[in-house]
């Protein structure tokens, strides 16, 4: 995959509301919130658990509705429950969980193939990914026979294989140990330089938003 420069922003958020009910109580976590993501530009999200950080991100992926503000995501307005959401999702967006989301029944290579393939491209180089990311060797493997930073490299790989135009990394190092959660990150951060790909990362990780181009601190639910 090549960088390729535009000047149009990949992400505009505008005075984004999202409310959720609560034992008879409303919670709003995001008030009035205005965002925007430049294209080759990394964002870090940080704040306390429950400032909202997941929520956003799965706002910006289509898997969340909000109640009032506009989203426009690569040039496009979408609404809640868009059914352009769900191409952007395939084809677009990668996202990096917390924990990697593997299908427990496919070998770690047919993990990275079927999500190439969803996102359109059928020639990718599974042997290739899996070895630039340490995992020679272990392409016949399934998930429960590796370990978790393995399962978090093959998570990885599925991002990269599908040739992204935007990287959601939702705590994609929190559940590792420090060595492990390092190697990660920069295996994350040395294929957005190589292919110039926007990213959105939520951490509370100080010196792992440091490696961002800006921060965003989310408090009660505003910037």
């Amino acid at each position: 995959m090549t960088s390729t420069r535009n000047h149009s922003p990949v992400l505009r958020i505008t005075a984004l509301r999202k409310h959720f009910r609560a034992a008879g109580e409303t919670i709003e976590v995001l008030a009035g919130l205005d965002l925007g993501l430049q294209p080759e530009e990394t964002l870090a999200l940080m704040g306390p658990s429950g400032s909202g950080k997941s929520t956003l991100l799965n706002i910006i992926s289509g898997l969340e509705s909000w109640d009032q503000g506009e989203v426009e995501l690569f040039g496009q307005v979408l609404s809640s429950g868009d059914r352009r959401w769900t191409n952007l999702r395939r084809e677009a967006i990668a996202t990096v969980f917390q924990e990697a989301n593997l299908m427990p029944a496919l070998s770690l290579a047919d993990n990275i193939r079927l999500r190439a393939s969803l996102a359109g491209r059928t020639r990718t180089d599974v042997a290739g990914w899996l070895d630039r990311l340490g995992l020679s060797g272990l392409a016949g493997r399934f998930p429960d026979q590796v370990s978790g930073g393995q399962r978090q490299r093959v998570a990885l790989a599925m991002a990269f294989a599908m040739e992204p135009r935007l990287i959601l990394a939702d705590e994609p190092t929190g559940s590792l140990d420090r060595h492990t959660a390092e190697q990660v990150a920069d295996t994350l951060f040395a294929f957005r330089r190589q292919t110039g790909c926007p990213m959105i990362l939520a951490t509370h990780d100080p010196a792992l938003a440091s490696r961002c181009d800006h921060t965003v601190t989310l408090d009660s639910g505003s910037v």
